[in-house]
């Protein structure tokens, strides 16, 4: 294990010294690919809101949970019992519900316009849909501003990205993880097939890890109220390497005690391509994993995961049976 710490950015510098800012974001973005993000502007209140919320949800009956069962939605919304979901082919030792954009279904639809849908609400604890509703719409403008800056940075126009972005497909998940000494995956390491996350950590905990080499991780201990960022496979793409996505894992905590995250994941359309910008030139470039291709279109790149991670929703809606390993969200 590295003893080393993610950088910490402070978004209020855009104000006071936007250069700064810049440097920060391009350091932190070509570096490890992950950093902790304050000065955002979200309340504290929303995040105390947000976690307590979720943690009021998972402690209800399994029977209550399952009345918006993942397996109900072809599009890959709602509630994943604990060894629901896989990455690279292995179980994840988590528990979770999955909310989107609510969106009518497009009839006939297919590949990536299945995910396209409904979310899945539940009818308890009370004022969930509306929580993290404005959850998804103050995260959504805090991804927004940092792609902003980042373009800046890159000597592109700060609206760049915003056309990819009229309609987003956002993602936001509420995860729990159980303590079992006889598990170790939480979730296997994988890159995210985004743009961008921005992670909300209950604060005390511990488990999620970036790597830092080929056999090194970096604990990343959640600071209260700031957000851990990290790339997504789609930004590095638009960058050309300059920003990279790095593989990140979450380890099983231990036996009798849990975690709370709630991951926001920031992507555009789902039939957006991400601009290259001029600078991609500069960047290491991106390196091809035949295992996992990246696709230029973000919904493409949402349908491979989505199939890999829930093989059986896949059968079940779409008639589809993934094989071989993949990133997973």
């Amino acid at each position: 294990m590295v003893d080393a710490s993610l950088p910490v950015i402070d978004l209020s510098l855009a104000e006071t010294d936007p250069d700064r800012l810049h440097a920060e974001l391009l350091a932190a973005g070509r570096d490890v690919g992950f950093f902790y993000l304050t000065g955002h502007g979200v309340d504290d209140a929303l995040f105390d809101r947000a976690l307590a919320t979720a943690r009021e949800f998972f402690a209800q009956p399994d029977a209550v949970k399952d009345e918006v069962s993942q397996l109900r939605s072809p599009q890959f919304r709602g509630y994943t019992r604990v060894g629901g979901e896989l990455t690279n082919g292995r179980t994840d030792w988590r528990e979770q519900i999955d909310l989107g954009p609510d969106r009518d279904p497009i009839a006939g639809a297919e590949g990536f316009w299945n995910l396209q849908g409904p979310n899945l609400w539940p009818s308890s604890p009370a004022g969930f849909r509306e929580i993290f509703t404005d959850w998804s719409d103050t995260l959504t403008g805090v991804g927004m501003r940092l792609l902003q800056h980042w373009a800046i940075a890159l000597g592109a126009r700060p609206d760049v990205f915003e056309a990819a972005f009229e309609q987003p497909e956002t993602l936001t998940k509420l995860v729990r993880y159980p303590g079992d000494d006889a598990q170790t995956q939480g979730v296997g390491a994988h890159k995210d097939s985004g743009v961008l996350t921005l992670l909300l950590a209950e604060p005390g905990s511990a488990g999620l890890q970036v790597q830092a080499g080929a056999d090194e991780w970096i604990d990343a201990t959640p600071i209260p109220y700031a957000f851990i960022v990290n790339i997504g496979e789609l930004l590095e793409v638009a960058t050309g390497g300059v920003l990279r996505a790095t593989l990140h894992r979450v380890l099983s905590p231990p036996a009798g005690t849990d975690r709370i995250s709630v991951p926001f994941f920031l992507n555009p359309r789902l039939d957006a391509q991400i601009p290259v910008l001029d600078v991609a030139h500069s960047g290491p470039g991106v390196e091809a994993d035949p295992n996992n291709p990246i696709f230029t279109t973000y919904g493409e790149n949402a349908w491979k995961a989505r199939l890999r991670a829930h093989p059986d929703v896949a059968a079940r809606h779409h008639g589809i049976a993934p094989s071989g390993p993949g990133a997973a969200y």
